[in-house]
């Protein structure tokens, strides 16, 4: 077994960043999927600030050879915030409390375009006095968009807070709500 620094050695995370429409954004896998999405001002901040979300990880810049399926990842979800192309089905590797867990699983239910307040959220998960933990968890998320923590909204219909910013909400928020008017409802074809 593997040790360093009396810790297990975990395997390397892969990132790589791309402008997108909300700005620079960094993707980062394990060999379980997508760990972690940010988006920031530069390159050079979302490195930091990945490296502060996983301190004893080691973190390799993915190169398209290294990393193909990252390279595809992020490629996708940069269409899908950018170009409006559909949500990208991305495995994840979440991480994160079992409470954690449970709110992030109840935020993917949440259809593109919909929005619910942290209250109603709470309700969900059959915790309704919970809406403060319910906030806390989504600021935890570490994986915009995926887990598409800004789809909740405070009880007053309010925006709330956003990790990565109230305009990066507002911008993903009205990019679902136009993609949802386009989308035409689903016609059987009959032979």
């Amino acid at each position: 077994m593997n040790q360093a620094k009396g810790h297990l050695k975990q395997n390397p995370i892969h990132y790589a960043c791309r402008v997108t429409a909300l700005g620079w954004m960094i993707m980062a896998t394990t060999d379980k999927g997508v760990c972690c999405v940010q988006f920031g001002d530069d390159e050079i901040a979302l490195v930091s600030l990945l490296s502060l979300e996983f301190p004893d990880t080691e973190l390799r810049l993915g190169s398209h050879q290294a990393s193909p399926r990252l390279n595809d990842w992020i490629n996708a979800l940069n269409d899908h915030i950018s170009l409006g192309s559909p949500r990208p089905d991305i495995p994840l590797d979440v991480g994160g409390t079992e409470f954690q867990a449970i709110v992030w699983q109840c935020l993917l239910n949440i259809p593109e375009g919909n929005t619910c307040s942290y209250g109603e959220l709470a309700a969900q998960i059959d915790r309704p006095n919970a809406v403060r933990a319910v906030g806390t968890a989504c600021g935890k998320n570490r994986i915009a968009v995926l887990i598409p923590c800004h789809r909740v909204r405070r009880h007053d219909g309010h925006l709330g807070g956003y990790r990565w910013g109230l305009e990066r909400k507002h911008a993903l928020l009205d990019n679902e709500a136009k993609a949802a008017t386009h989308k035409a409802p689903y016609k059987r074809e009959t032979t």
